[in-house]
């Protein structure tokens, strides 16, 4: 626990941009796995970090946070098939946000566009491994404003991190994915907090970047599928994805209004 510490810098000693230089020195992906856990952490507990979903998910210690080897081996896609099935299960929603968390210690991530790929690539394995139907009240398709990625039967929001993100709140030391449950969004709206939270969020995130983000949408408005890797695309984007034929068929009359 000492090494630990003395690894990863405390979150709060710099700005939210210098504490992720400082995170990307360490040399992540020969650390040990609670190395890597204690630096995620750390960003997402840094007083700067945007997203308040997360810092809440970090401090009530539901982030499941799981270090696998490489987002490219032909193994990882069955292991999350098993790890987010039994996370969704596990889940009590009485408990506040809970978010599963994979970091990849490989492969070195080179720009925007690669890590966009690999993303996919693994997204679309995922769903090739996995043998329950999509989602119910989720579309599948990716053009759909209604597109909610679909594991064990489950609906996420996939959000992608990785250090050459552009926008500094994606500048995971790692390529990162983070699987958020739709319907923790679904629940969130129904309590009326939902705009809120979403408006704070998104004032802390110009208050770091100096800028909008231009790829973030509610829910209905546009896929979610355009933000799931960060990369700021144009309208002519088509998400590299093709979901199985057995998905169910229209699903948009049950679909939730609104999801970040």
């Amino acid at each position: 626990m000492e090494a630990m510490r003395e690894t990863v810098p405390p979150a709060g000693t710099s700005d939210l941009e210098g504490h992720l230089a400082e995170l990307a020195t360490i040399g992540l992906e020969d650390e040990a796995d609670h190395v890597v856990v204690e630096a995620i952490e750390s960003m997402v507990m840094h007083p700067d970090y945007p997203c308040l979903g997360a810092h809440s998910v970090f401090r009530q210690q539901n982030a499941s946070v799981h270090v696998f080897d490489d987002l490219e081996d032909e193994g990882t896609p069955a292991e999350l098939v098993v790890r987010l099935s039994e996370f969704a299960d596990s889940v009590d929603a009485d408990q506040g946000f809970a978010s599963f968390v994979a970091l990849f210690q490989q492969p070195s991530i080179r720009d925007e566009r690669h890590f966009e790929r690999v993303l996919w690539q693994l997204l679309q394995r995922l769903h090739d491994a996995d043998p329950q139907p999509w989602a119910d009240g989720i579309s599948p398709d990716p053009e759909d404003p209604h597109f909610a990625f679909s594991v064990g039967g489950t609906g996420f929001f996939v959000v992608g991190l990785h250090p050459q993100a552009s926008r500094i709140a994606r500048r995971a030391p790692l390529p990162t994915l983070v699987f958020n449950l739709h319907e923790q969004f679904e629940d969130l709206r129904a309590s009326g907090k939902y705009p809120r939270m979403r408006d704070t969020i998104r004032r802390r995130d110009t208050a770091v970047q100096g800028t909008v983000n231009p790829m973030v949408n509610d829910h209905g408005d546009a896929s979610e599928a355009v933000q799931y890797s960060g990369r700021a695309v144009g309208e002519e984007w088509q998400a590299p994805f093709n979901p199985h034929s057995s998905t169910p068929e229209d699903p948009a009359d049950s679909a939730p209004e609104g999801q970040e």
